[in-house]
């Protein structure tokens, strides 16, 4: 579990983050929703320890993560920021490969397992055939693939991902989404993602973390979503949900 209190998160005077409390489960399939600014991204950087606050804890199943060395968040966390960092040089298997440095033996040293793990975390993700291209020369779904790979090789509990579907045509989309289910239900690995597309947080959530203007609009399960005068709200737009067209037990959001 996730624990924040008291956050604060200023920039030029302005408060971007305010939390007075918050817990989200780091063994569910979170997704966190809210308009442009309102403080996804400063959320997810906060809990994957890239930025600290300006004042307030998270903490980490008891453990507050920034005591934590850079190899012991990384072993404990997995990130994928939205703006992905340069490559320039690096095959697809070198940038996968980056992913078991959190795991080295000691002196540094490879383990007999690395290579599989690094095979099937670029099979898994449908980059194998591209592992001796350079990252930086694929398409941008592509790339975003090939660094879902990394975080897959890396092997963390829990996994963040900033907006990893804006790359990716619809298929990615879904395949993604499915992988990330299928590491959530089967390898007991927790995700928290930002996603911009409500009918994926509909299909694949179990838990909601819903920002306006920088603070905790709604929180809890995903039947939160099945209100259209709170959806209507978060995004100061009007929302209607119908039923989808073959499974009668899911909803679909759209614009009216």
């Amino acid at each position: 579990m996730f624990e924040l209190e008291k956050i604060t998160i200023q920039h030029d005077n302005r408060h971007i983050l305010t939390v007075e409390k918050l817990s989200i489960p780091s063994d569910g399939f979170t997704v966190i929703l809210g308009h442009n600014g309102s403080g996804k991204s400063t959320l997810v950087n906060l809990l994957s320890g890239q930025m600290q606050a300006d004042s307030g804890s998270v903490t980490l199943n008891g453990s507050d993560i920034r005591l934590l060395s850079a190899q012991q968040l990384a072993r404990k966390i997995a990130f994928l920021p939205q703006k992905l960092p340069d490559v320039a040089g690096l095959t697809v298997q070198e940038l996968v490969k980056l992913g078991r440095f959190p795991w080295l033996g000691v002196f540094g040293r490879w383990q007999s397992n690395d290579q599989q793990i690094i095979h099937r975390a670029m099979q898994k993700t449908g980059v194998l055939q591209y592992a001796d291209n350079f990252a930086d020369k694929l398409s941008g779904g592509e790339r975003q693939r090939a660094w879902v790979a990394m975080l897959l090789a890396q092997q963390s509990p829990v996994l963040i991902l900033d907006e990893p579907t804006s790359a990716l045509d619809i298929h990615h989309q879904y395949h993604l989404m499915n992988l990330l289910k299928e590491l959530n239900q089967q390898k007991d690995c927790g995700i928290l993602v930002i996603l911009h597309d409500l009918n994926l947080a509909l299909r694949y959530a179990t838990h909601i973390v819903a920002l306006k203007q920088g603070k905790i609009a709604f929180t809890g399960e995903t039947a939160l979503l099945l209100d259209e005068q709170r959806l209507s709200a978060l995004y100061q737009t009007e929302i209607k949900l119908i039923a989808h067209p073959t499974q009668a037990w899911q909803k679909i959001a759209v614009v009216k």
